[in-house]
């Protein structure tokens, strides 16, 4: 078995150390290796991390409806709900299950039908209970009812959580593509799920669109704006046949570019501090060879812009400037994810974390970048290694250092958990979730589906152009990256 020995990975570290050194003094300027070219326990390794991530989505999801949750196993809390986006990853999954082999086509179908069927059927409308309204649907559902999780004011009706879940119905969409009842079925089901999204009156502050909705607040008073993950949901807001947003939308989100493009950590880019904002789109759209009239402007296109985001962010570690343990040239990533501090205070619990001379946070988007650095020591995988499609030279000895440095600690059934943090040693402080392993700091025991979904779904773009492949035939996301001014590559050619 590839995952839990140290000692057959030691070897496999050692086989392949000269030829990761050489790749990573490479650097930005060097031919990223292709799969076929990684040292064959390598790519062992890599096979190993997708097989065990895509089993978290083909054993956590209620298969009922399809609904994946958010964070799992969580034994602390007992009562699972499920987030809209790792749904969206869940149904990009099954179809890279089917490729690999780890999952029937007919099993894929079923999965996936049972999914769509319940979006497309679930209530919408202004209820608190309901499932979703005007075509999103709530960031969080019940696992088992598919309603709003507990109706609380905090559950917003989440504009990039339904981006996220329209990513993988429109992959769904486009794979299943046989003449046969049940694909069909999916293929009409996916369509009349995006079409029904009405993004114009979610665009209250026109031509933007608001980051959420709640029946007891309204509109969240805050747009997307700016470079982040939301580059996905402005491409489907504008390839919408039936609701899309101004055209003029794409240029007032990206306008405030200027202020997050610079020189970080030696490479000079559009910034955004959490790695997600680099991925997220880059899932389900293949932005290699086509720009915006930005990019164009700084001969760059948003592939490149990613791949330099993933060198800064390990460059960032390299120097490590708060001094945090284990940081290193093979140890990076900082993104949103589960942290070892407990939030809530209980009355009369006393703070145990109140005199710590470095901060320490539970769950937060952590980062580093120009403008804004969020770093409490703790490193989550998923920000390395769904790199991997930009830039393998330096994500898959990430992927080695981890498992071989950590072992079962941190690589377990479902692959990687969802964070670790090698500094955290205190044994006196209330943990939000993992626990504490001796000379090994702080370690998650939960998986999260946003941070689980971009692991598959990248190392599959990186060995096979799968997912990319798939939707960029698609005739929805090619609208609307012409629509927000997108040229070049592929989009220049037939879409057959």
């Amino acid at each position: 078995m590839v995952g839990g020995s140290r000692t057959c990975c030691s070897r496999a570290r050692i086989a392949g150390s000269v030829f990761f050194v050489l790749l990573a003094c490479a650097g930005a300027w060097g031919a990223p290796p292709k799969f076929s070219q990684l040292p064959k326990a390598q790519q062992k390794l890599v096979d190993d991390v997708e097989k065990r991530t895509f089993e978290f989505f083909r054993d956590s999801t209620n298969a009922q409806n399809g609904l994946v949750p958010d964070h799992w196993p969580d034994d602390r809390v007992g009562d699972y709900f499920s987030s809209i986006a790792a749904v969206g990853f869940g149904l990009t999954a099954y179809g890279v299950g089917v490729e690999r082999g780890w999952m029937s086509r007919k099993d894929a179908v079923a999965r996936t039908l049972a999914t769509l069927h319940f979006f497309h059927d679930a209530p919408q409308g202004e209820a608190a209970d309901a499932t979703g309204n005007h075509g999103f649907f709530y960031h969080f559902l019940d696992m088992q009812s598919g309603q709003r999780y507990h109706a609380q004011r905090w559950d917003e009706l989440s504009t990039i959580d339904t981006t996220l879940l329209l990513g993988g119905a429109l992959f769904a969409q486009g794979y299943y593509d046989r003449n046969t009842r049940d694909e069909k079925e999916i293929r009409k089901l996916a369509d009349a799920i995006y079409r029904r999204v009405d993004w114009q009156w979610a665009s209250p502050r026109t031509p933007l669109v608001a980051m959420g909705w709640t029946p007891e607040a309204g509109f969240i008073h805050v747009d997307w704006h700016g470079y982040n993950e939301g580059m996905l949901l402005y491409v489907l807001a504008l390839g919408s046949p039936t609701h899309a947003v101004d055209a003029g939308a794409w240029k007032a989100w990206s306008e405030t570019y200027d202020r997050t493009w610079g020189s970080f950590q030696g490479q000079e880019h559009l910034g955004f501090g959490p790695t997600l904002g680099h991925q997220y789109s880059h899932v389900w759209i293949d932005f290699r060879g086509i720009r915006d009239d930005y990019m164009r402007a700084h001969d760059l296109d948003y592939f490149e812009n990613s791949r330099r985001a993933a060198f800064a962010q390990r460059e960032y570690a390299i120097h490590n400037p708060l001094q945090w343990q284990d940081y290193g040239a093979n140890l990076w990533g900082l993104t949103a994810c589960n942290g070892p501090r407990k939030e809530k205070v209980e009355p009369g619990e006393v703070d145990r974390y109140a005199n710590d001379v470095k901060t320490f946070y539970g769950y937060i988007a952590r980062g580093a970048g120009l403008r804004d650095t969020l770093d409490d020591g703790t490193i989550a995988p998923t920000a390395a290694a769904a790199s991997i499609a930009f830039a393998p030279e330096i994500v898959v000895p990430a992927i080695v250092e981890m498992q071989h440095r950590y072992g079962d600690n941190v690589y377990t059934k479902y692959g990687f958990v969802d964070a670790f943090n090698p500094s955290f040693h205190f044994t006196d402080r209330p943990l939000r979730t993992g626990r504490i392993v001796p000379g090994d700091g702080w370690v998650d025991t939960l998986y999260i589906g946003i941070d689980q979904g971009p692991i598959v779904a990248m190392i599959e773009n990186y060995r096979s152009d799968l997912i990319w492949k798939v939707m960029r035939k698609n005739p929805y996301i090619r609208a609307g990256l012409e629509r927000a001014g997108f040229r070049g590559g592929w989009l220049e050619k037939s879409a057959k």
